[in-house]
C-alpha cells in the first residue's frame, strides 16, 4: 500500500499535545477508511505538523482526518521508504508515535549538503581516468568520515559529489569546515582535491511535490556557485547556526535557476590545518 506524508501548516497556537490527541482520533477511524497512520512530527514553535500513513489513496487519507478531527492538510505526497529513509535518518517513535531521535522530539528540520569535485572532467582528460577516479575515492572517503563523525547521513553519490543530511545544522556546517580541512592538507603528490559544497535546510514537504524537493535543488543550486576549497549556505543556515561559534561572510543575493527570488548567500570561514 502507498506511503503518503501530509503537511498541516499554520496551526496556530496548537501544542504537541493537540497533534498527540488529532493522531490519536486518526487511529480511531482509521480502519473505516482503510488508512493506518505510521508516526507524526510537530514543529515548535511554528505550529506546523507532518504526519505518515499508509492509505489506498490520497482521497482515503483526507476522508479520515476529515472524520476524525477535520484538520484537513495542506498538501499530500506519495514517498517512497527507502528516500524518506535515507533523508530522516535512524529515527523512532514515542508512546504516541511522534518520531524521535535518541529519545527527543524530531522537528522534521534537516540541513543538506551537496559536496562536488571542481574540475573533475577536467582531471580526467589531462591525467586519465585512473587518477581521477583515484580523486573521486579521495573525496568519499574524506566526506564519509565526516558524515561519521557529524551525523550526517549520506543519501546518495552523484558521481563526484556526495547529497547528505543532517539533523543539526551546526553539525552540518562544522562537517562541511572538516571536509575542507582534510582535502586541503591531505594531499598526495597528484591533482589537488578542490571541493566546493554547498548547505541548505528544509522540511520533509518544501512547496515542492518532492521530497525535500526545494531543499535539496537549493543547496545543489548552492554548490555550483562555489569554488574549489570553497563553503556557500543559504540564509537559513547561517541564521539557524547564530550563537554557535561558527562564521560566515555575506556573499549578498544571487539568482539561482529555478528559484523566483534571490537567494542570500554566505560563505563559511574557515581555516586550513596547520600541522
Amino acid at each position: 500500500m502507498p506511503i503518503y506524508m501530509d503537511i498541516h501548516p499554520g496551526l496556530g497556537d496548537a501544542t504537541a499535545d493537540d497533534v498527540a490527541d488529532a493522531h490519536k482520533r486518526d487511529l480511531e477511524v482509521q480502519d473505516s477508511y482503510g488508512v493506518r497512520f505510521l508516526s507524526w512530527w510537530f514543529a515548535d514553535p511554528d505550529g506546523k505538523s507532518f504526519c505518515l500513513a499508509e492509505s489506498p489513496d490520497v482521497e482515503s487519507l483526507v476522508a479520515c482526518h476529515k472524520a476524525a478531527h477535520g484538520l484537513m492538510p495542506h498538501e499530500v505526497i506519495e514517498v517512497q521508504a527507502p528516500t524518506l529513509a535515507q533523508f530522516m535518518g535512524d529515527t523512532s517513535t514515542d508512546d504516541t508515535d511522534r518520531v524521535t531521535i535518541a529519545g527527543q522530539p524530531d522537528s522534521a528540520l534537516r540541513a543538506i549538503m551537496f559536496t562536488d569535485i571542481e574540475g573533475s572532467t577536467d582531471v580526467s582528460t589531462r591525467h586519465g581516468d585512473e587518477t581521477a577516479v583515484e580523486l573521486v575515492q579521495r573525496h568519499n572517503t574524506i566526506v564519509r568520515s565526516a558524515l561519521g563523525e557529524y551525523g550526517g547521513r549520506e543519501v546518495k553519490h552523484t558521481g563526484d559529489g556526495i547529497l547528505a543530511s543532517f539533523v543539526s545544522v551546526t553539525r552540518a556546517v562544522e562537517a562541511t569546515v572538516a571536509i575542507q580541512q582534510r582535502a586541503t592538507h591531505e594531499q598526495h603528490g597528484g591533482p589537488g582535491l578542490a571541493l566546493k559544497i554547498g548547505l541548505s535546510a528544509g522540511e520533509p514537504i518544501e512547496d515542492s511535490s518532492d521530497l525535500f524537493g526545494a531543499a535539496v535543488n537549493l543547496a545543489a543550486r548552492i554548490c555550483d556557485e562555489a569554488r574549489g576549497g570553497q563553503i556557500l549556505v543559504a540564509g537559513t543556515i547561517r541564521d539557524l547556526a547564530i550563537g554557535k561559534g561558527l562564521s560566515f561572510s555575506a556573499m549578498g543575493s544571487v539568482g539561482l535557476k529555478g528559484f523566483p527570488d534571490l537567494v542570500a548567500v554566505y560563505e563559511v570561514d574557515w581555516a586550513p590545518l596547520t600541522s
